[in-house]
């Protein structure tokens, strides 16, 4: 009894000093505590932001000097081509804002700015040396020169600031968020002492500090990380601000949490395209601090579930196409144009797990046996065309915008585009598409069409199309690549299907699409027309559209073939299912679920590294759409490109060895079916070794 009494006193009086002591914190030394570090500390303590640090370049994001930069640059290189023309007998031809200072020099170092652009006129003149003089012929006496313009034209102007800048400045200030400035110039010291808002950075990486750090420029991402590094803030957690094309390039390779383009230039597309997260033509269109964190709350989030294209270029549609391939590791589907059929610059395909044709070759005089996986009938093609004109050919109509997003999420992939015709005439296309993981056989893709500046008649067409060769690798195409013939197409209204078999291995494949219309958000019954040729049936019908009203077509898929044996007769299973199908949005749902289910058990959560986080969870997502819980029945390994093409014919080596342990650990069923693929060749390899 003694000892319990003695240990609650004990308990009692050390009870009591804990209060005093928290008593004596909150009301004697707090105050004194944020007397010492002043009201910013507190309000450091009492509001956390997802983010640590915002850096910004100088010149035409916190000052105007852009504009003065530039015209310093043409008055130097202007007088140069003229000494070059009098000295060289060179024809002269003018420094151009749009044509030579963006492209080449602006946002980089002085000297790498001038020999960029030389290299780009051909002149080869030595580099020179910083303490060249400006009269000397080297890339650094030319960038002291117009260091020189440049002052001349700050004495006689002085420097302005953009005020949106300034108050996103003194708000981030007041918040206790950590500034710096990362600028290629040399002159940014003097420029904010002129403005009065040197005091505002607490580090400055501009071109003296380069130098003597022997820093790379723009689009290098130094000077942005050096900066992070002095403010001890992780590249993650940190904001790039920048006008310039090489600015946001060094944002994006310099793996920042969130870079912001300033489209001073009406360079938009161009700041998205090379890096910028979120592109304004003004800070005062950021939103603040709040605009800020709501990136690092929801967009970052996104993003890193998101592969997203901001343009349309035809030298690399080919390899993107592959990327942004749907499927669900029984067929998959290129993520090809709508509109087009295969041609030099798109290729639709969509391809079915362990589908291969073998066919004889006649190469240099001798037979070639090929087995190929085959291009199965496509299903893609949804177009329009105005006033029974030509039909819409995105490689031969002006692109405003197009934007392209994979969801990696849900496999769902979207695309919006502005087209502009000969005629002025502008046009919104919005359509997404998916490969269900819910249901194998299924797929599906919705199309809208809004007339923005014009009224018209509309003409819809719808395609599916089975009389298509392989032709999407140039190295094979002294093959024969005719795998399939085409037995059967029809129609039934909105309801059309087509039936193909492989030359050689005999497999049946169908395909259905059933198609349901809104017109102006309401259900729509459109009087369709048919057109029929060899292994092929269009579907089309014609609306009369005033501007800013919407058509949009939803065409649901059914595919099948004949290779496990459950479905003898493919056609029938694919008209009788495809016909009854509900809507994008129920399959889509349905398929959202199926693709929760696996990222709950797949997914790799990483912190501190965006880019390898996007990568990774796409690396995923690739393997999930060659080879899901789908594949534990068929007969099929792992091809070296997937679902996604034609390489290397959709032959399977030992790439699987790489794959299988990640399979072995999430999908251990799935793994076994892949050796099990193994294990049924080993008696044809080892026929094959002794003939060898």
């Amino acid at each position: 009894m003694l000892n319990k009494t003695i240990i609650l006193v004990f308990l009692s009086i050390l009870f009591y000093f804990e209060i005093k002591l928290v008593f004596n914190y909150l009301f004697v030394m707090l105050p004194d505590v944020l007397q010492a570090n002043n009201v910013l500390n507190y309000k450091i303590i009492m509001q956390k932001y997802s983010f640590d640090a915002v850096i910004f370049d100088l010149d035409g994001v916190i000052t105007q000097t852009a504009l003065t930069h530039a015209k310093a640059w043409k008055d130097m290189f202007d007088e140069y081509l003229r000494e070059r023309e009098k000295k060289y007998n060179e024809p002269f031809k003018e420094f151009t804002h749009a044509g030579d200072y963006l492209p080449y020099v602006d946002g980089k170092p002085r000297y790498k700015g001038v020999e960029s652009f030389l290299k780009s006129r051909g002149i080869d003149i030595p580099f020179g040396s910083p303490d060249d003089p400006p009269d000397k012929e080297t890339c650094c006496g030319l960038g002291n020169r117009k260091n020189e313009a440049f002052n001349e034209i700050l004495d006689k102007e002085g420097a302005q600031v953009y005020e949106s800048s300034v108050s996103l400045l003194k708000e981030l200030k007041e918040a206790g968020i950590r500034l710096g400035v990362a600028s290629s110039s040399k002159n940014c010291k003097s420029v904010l002492e002129s403005v009065n808002l040197l005091d505002y950075f607490e580090t400055r990486v501009d071109g003296e500090v380069s130098a003597e750090l022997g820093l790379k420029g723009k689009p290098e991402p130094d000077i942005f990380t050096v900066a992070a590094d002095n403010l001890g803030a992780p590249y993650d957690r940190s904001v790039v601000v920048e006008d310039a094309v090489s600015g946001v390039q060094a944002g994006r390779d310099g793996n920042f949490g969130f870079i912001i383009g300033v489209a001073r230039e009406d360079n938009v597309l161009e700041l998205h395209t090379n890096g910028a997260d979120v592109v304004v033509r003004d800070l005062a269109d950021l939103g603040g601090i709040a605009g800020i964190e709501n990136w690092f709350e929801k967009g970052l989030k996104d993003d890193m579930w998101t592969l997203t294209y901001k343009d349309y270029d035809p030298v690399k549609e080919q390899s993107r196409e592959a990327l942004l391939t749907t499927g669900n590791g029984y067929f998959a589907t290129r993520g090809a144009v709508e509109e087009l059929d295969a041609n030099p610059v798109n290729y639709p395909g969509t391809y079915m797990a362990g589908l291969y044709n073998r066919m004889e070759s006649e190469v240099e005089d001798r037979t070639v046996v090929n087995e190929d996986f085959v291009n199965v009938p496509d299903w893609l093609l949804m177009t329009f065309r105005i006033d029974n004109e030509r039909w819409f050919n995105p490689n031969k109509t002006e692109i405003v915008l197009m934007e392209r997003h994979l969801d990696i999420r849900k496999g769902l992939f979207f695309r919006k585009v502005i087209a502009e015709d000969e005629q002025g005439r502008r046009t919104l296309i919005e359509s997404r598409r998916m490969v269900s993981m819910a249901d194998k056989h299924l797929a599906a893709a919705d199309y809208t069409i809004v007339p923005m500046n014009y009224s018209g008649k509309i003409t819809f067409r719808s395609g599916m199309n089975a009389n298509i060769i392989n032709d999407g690798v140039k190295r094979y195409r002294q093959l024969n690549q005719n795998h399939l013939e085409q037995l059967d197409r029809g129609n039934n209204g909105p309801f059309s299907w087509v039936l193909a078999e492989t030359t050689q291995s005999k497999v049946k494949i169908a395909e259905s699409a059933l198609l349901k219309v809104k017109f102006n958000e309401t259900d729509f019954d459109p009087s369709c027309r048919h057109r029929k040729t060899k292994g092929r049936v269009d579907t089309r019908f014609t609306v009369e559209m005033k501007e800013g009203e919407s058509l949009i077509v939803e065409k649901l898929v059914c595919i099948c073939n004949s290779l496990d044996g459950k479905y003898p007769d493919p056609l029938k299973y694919v008209r009788e299912r495809g016909a009854t199908l509900p809507s994008f949005d129920i399959m889509l749902d349905d398929s959202s679920v199926a693709w929760r289910s696996i990222w709950e058990r797949a997914d790799i959560d990483l912190v501190g590294d965006r880019l390898a986080q996007k990568l990774i969870r796409l690396h995923i997502y690739h393997l999930m759409v060659t080879t899901s819980p789908h594949n534990e029945e068929i007969d099929f390994g792992i091809p070296a490109r997937g679902l996604h093409g034609e390489a290397y014919r959709g032959h399977i080596f030992w790439d699987e060895l790489y794959i299988l342990p990640f399979y072995c650990l999430h999908f251990p069923n799935v793994a076994k079916s892949v050796l099990m693929y193994r294990y049924r060749r080993l008696d044809a390899a080892r026929d094959y070794a002794r003939e060898h």
